[in-house]
């Protein structure tokens, strides 16, 4: 490849950007076009491709990418220094290619037009509200808490293993497919990542391969927890890329399980995010509401809290930082507060849709 190519290349992001930002204003034509035109297309071959894999095509070609950029820096560098404008002309140019496949492959997602919109709900919520919506939710989980267990102090434990838990969260997806058919999934390709440790330490449950499609899940999270973040990957595969969305496709997907550990798993995350916003509002009133839990119910969130204190290291804070700013620089202003944004969701769904 000559200069003139890798010049115009490298150059071509900023039109790119422009391109996507013009666009990024039309959520409607994203939604037509791209989210339920194009997109589907790319989702279902690549998941055809490598959902039939036991391990993740996308972790390996992360892995040798990063060898063979180490490698070539090491072997280079005295190069590299006579030659900074090209090196650094070099790294934009791969930066170009990569911002135009990961839009084409499933970036524009994030332009799409809001769940809210398309579930007809309303965008704010009182503080009434949400506490009489975590009043009743703290009875469900206690609820299902006991009738697992039979014993109010005991936490609840998942008794499937991850592949058990894959099959499950996919006849959840069948179940919600039918009132929601713009959930439907079929061809899964659904992964435990090679990188679980590290996605750990950086504080992630697990993430979607926008290049290769497949859903890579933390195999470290406790099991209580896993259900949910499945569902969450796979939703990032159907379509939607707004993290408080997935949160709530998640929540949605495996509180519509038959299942009951399932339906324990929903109930005790929706509440997790409903009882740390009422945190914010009123601290007394989160006392209050949490001292009302069962105590197996406190367990399992003590349990995954020990679980996220075992990998906290001083770098995580520098990963957070970075994902905070590619969530904003993709069409979520909150960043990653975003995810917590799950709750209006959560709270005017039910206002709509009461859950017994």
């Amino acid at each position: 490849m000559n200069n003139r190519l890798k010049n115009g290349i490298a150059l071509s992001i900023i039109p790119q950007i422009i391109i996507v930002k013009c666009l990024g204003s039309y959520p409607e034509l994203v939604e037509n076009y791209y989210s339920k035109g194009l997109y589907p297309l790319i989702s279902h071959f690549f998941r055809i491709a490598f959902g039939w894999l036991p391990f993740s095509i996308g972790d390996l070609i992360y892995t040798v990418l990063i060898i063979l950029a180490i490698w070539y820096i090491i072997i280079k560098r005295n190069q590299i220094r006579k030659n900074l404008k090209l090196f650094f002309r070099d790294i934009v140019l791969i930066l170009s290619v990569a911002y135009f496949t990961f839009h084409l492959m499933w970036g524009f997602n994030y332009y799409r037009v809001p769940l809210s919109q398309t579930l007809d709900l309303k965008d704010t919520y009182t503080t009434n509200e949400l506490i009489l919506f975590t009043e009743k939710l703290i009875e469900k989980t206690n609820k299902l808490q006991y009738e697992v267990t039979s014993d109010t102090s005991l936490a609840v434990n998942i008794p499937y293993n991850h592949k058990e838990i894959f099959q499950k969260t996919l006849e959840g997806y069948t179940n919600l497919g039918i009132r929601y058919p713009f959930f439907s999934y079929k061809n899964p390709s659904l992964k435990k990542s090679i990188f679980s440790t590290a996605l750990s330490y950086m504080g992630y449950g697990g993430y979607l391969n926008p290049f290769t499609n497949e859903a890579q899940v933390n195999n470290k999270i406790p099991n209580f927890r896993f259900p949910v973040i499945t569902g969450h990957e796979i939703g990032h595969q159907v379509g939607y890329s707004a993290e408080n969305e997935v949160n709530f496709i998640g929540y949605l997907v495996t509180a519509n399980n038959k299942d009951i550990y399932f339906k324990y798993s929903a109930a005790a995350y929706a509440l997790s995010y409903s009882l740390s916003e009422i945190k914010l509002r009123d601290e007394a009133k989160f006392r209050e509401l949490y001292s009302s839990l069962n105590r197996g119910v406190q367990k399992n969130y003590e349990e995954l809290n020990k679980f996220w204190l075992a990998y906290e290291n001083p770098f995580e804070p520098v990963f957070k930082s970075i994902f905070n700013t590619f969530l904003k620089a993709n069409n979520q202003e909150e960043g990653i507060k975003s995810y917590r944004l799950i709750v209006t969701l959560l709270v005017t769904y039910d206002i709509k849709y009461p859950f017994e």
